[in-house]
């Protein structure tokens, strides 16, 4: 396979520290951020998407309810309950 010739350049913008953590993983598998980052998009074309699975994260039905019912009072379309201690709070937690 021919070598392709580096022609663009590619910039991009991040945090200083996640950097830092990455140069230091890549380096730990012997390659440069750059590197890693040609082998990311190398993989991209191979497979023609993310060379990996996206997907939203799935929970169990509990926390699914529970994340619903927080987007519903924020939302407006349930009232949320308050409480006149943190006492009475714990006393219907417990009761429950």
């Amino acid at each position: 396979m021919p070598t392709l010739v580096k022609d663009t350049n590619f910039n991009m913008r991040m945090n200083r520290q996640k950097k830092a953590n990455l140069e230091a993983l890549y380096s730990q598998l012997g390659m440069t951020l750059p590197e890693a980052v040609n082998i990311f998009f190398e993989n991209s074309l191979l497979v023609g998407g993310l060379p990996f699975d996206v997907r939203l994260p799935r929970f169990n039905k509990e926390t699914e309810d529970a994340i619903q019912e927080a987007r519903d009072i924020m939302a407006g379309k349930v009232e949320a309950k308050s409480y006149s201690s943190a006492r009475e709070l714990f006393e219907e937690l417990d009761a429950e």
